[in-house]
């Protein structure tokens, strides 16, 4: 694909060319050599080889000095790479709460455009397992319901991954703990990773033991029999739900992603309040 005769790239901001120098300081954390280069007038928004910037080499080595002086050197914030990943998909996925904070203070979008090659910011946070950045962008207003084609939503993702820490997080928030991707559900993931804490947890929030997938199996069936998990999934096929977890999950159901905030104001004990907030 050609623009006015010259080649076009994805992420193009400027003028394309081989990794700088730039590239190779920020992704190393050379913050000394970084501020040389800026200060002798090297571009910070070149794009390299698969519409790389320097930000996106910073951020996904988790290098947030380098970050920071390339953001206050006039460096684009939300640049995409050739698989449209922004700087802030590199830094969610290297874990990095630092760069994270850095990018979101300098106004990069917690819910860019997905692409069929790229996930959401918080996709990536919930695939590295980093709760902290997860709560930073569920804060900033990251939508929970994302969709990416091949993960779902960042439950699933979370899920997959067994980061139980980061379920936590999204559930809180008010993610749906039965959607659904290919009528897979949470719940599917937790049980064939066999993590009965995870598990506990979706169940809690309401996540339903009888979904079936698109192969007809419920959770438990992804189980080793007789394994903890199994026997945790039995118990509550045949056990009902309390009623107390019956009125915790309608409340929180109603209530959506403001439960936190609401159940907070109510006027009624401590320990209710508690409960309701899973705390």
């Amino acid at each position: 694909m050609e623009v006015e005769g010259r080649p076009y790239f994805f992420g193009d901001i400027g003028c394309w060319s081989e990794r700088t120098e730039v590239h190779k300081a920020a992704s190393l954390g050379e913050a000394a050599r970084l501020q040389q280069l800026i200060r002798s007038g090297a571009s910070v928004n070149t794009v390299a080889v698969d519409s790389i910037t320097p930000l996106h080499e910073a951020c996904g080595r988790g290098q947030a000095q380098c970050a920071r002086l390339l953001l206050d050197a006039g460096a684009q914030v939300d640049p995409r790479n050739v698989d449209g990943s922004t700087p802030l998909c590199d830094a969610c996925s290297a874990g990095s709460f630092e760069c994270v904070r850095l990018l979101l203070e300098h106004g990069a979008k917690a819910n860019p455009a997905l692409t069929s090659r790229t996930a959401s910011p918080l996709h990536e946070a919930c695939m590295g397992g980093n709760s902290d950045c997860v709560k930073l962008l569920v804060a900033t207003g990251a939508r929970l319901e994302a969709y990416d084609l091949y993960y779902g939503t960042p439950l699933h993702v979370a899920c997959s991954h067994g980061n139980t820490n980061c379920a936590r997080v999204l559930l809180n928030a008010g993610a749906k703990v039965n959607a659904a991707r290919l009528h897979e559900t949470p719940l599917h993931h937790a049980a064939k990773l066999m993590l009965v804490d995870m598990i506990e947890l979706l169940v809690e929030f309401g996540a339903n033991v009888y979904a079936r997938d698109k192969r007809d199996k419920k959770p438990i069936d992804y189980t080793t029999p007789s394994s903890p998990s199994a026997v945790c999934l039995q118990f509550y096929e045949n056990t009902p739900p309390s009623l107390q977890q019956q009125c915790r999950v309608a409340v929180r159901n109603m209530l959506g992603t403001r439960a936190l905030e609401v159940i907070g104001q109510l006027d009624m004990p401590k320990l209710i309040i508690k409960y309701l907030c899973h705390q």
